[in-house]
């Protein structure tokens, strides 16, 4: 599968919290999702690639998960972004605080509520471009040799 042009590549990093001072790069999100001329979620550009539009989860101690970034109706502003890991369940859903109103630049901060219910703030590390990249995997970016159209074999995050 190959990732639509203007895609980006976002990593999402534990900032400081009383667990963890320091922050943590081995708490956080990767991000794949278009972005527009401002560096704020795409809505019209997820509509048409919703497919490539991909989250991974990489927490310490815990097995990697990898889902969709979805774009739901509801929440504050009459729509909300959520990472879903199981599009039957949505008890696994983790959403956002205001992600459409972000900008996505390294340096900035985001809120994401796991889970759990618990909100945790991250820090956006990188942002990368990622689109028009053939035979990646659009959740890690690793190149697997079934072409990166299947999550089962990412390795990267096992």
């Amino acid at each position: 599968m190959s990732v639509p042009a203007g895609f980006k590549r976002i990593t999402l990093q534990l900032a400081r919290s009383r667990e963890f001072p320091q922050g943590s790069a081995r708490h956080g999100y990767e991000i794949i999702a278009p972005l527009d001329a401002d560096n704020r979620l795409d809505v019209e550009t997820w509509r048409k690639h919703r497919e490539a539009c991909r989250v991974r989860r990489f927490w310490a101690g815990e097995r990697t998960e990898l889902g969709h970034l979805v774009h739901r109706a509801g929440g504050r502003g009459g729509s909300t972004w959520v990472f879903d890991y199981d599009a039957a369940a949505e008890d696994d859903d983790e959403a956002g605080f205001r992600l459409g109103d972000h900008v996505w630049v390294p340096g900035e901060y985001v809120s994401i509520r796991d889970d759990d219910g618990e909100m945790h703030t991250f820090r956006v590390v990188t942002v990368e471009d990622v689109g028009g990249e053939r035979g990646r995997h659009p959740a890690c970016g690793s190149i697997h040799s079934n072409g990166g159209s299947s999550a089962d074999l990412c390795e990267r995050g096992r």
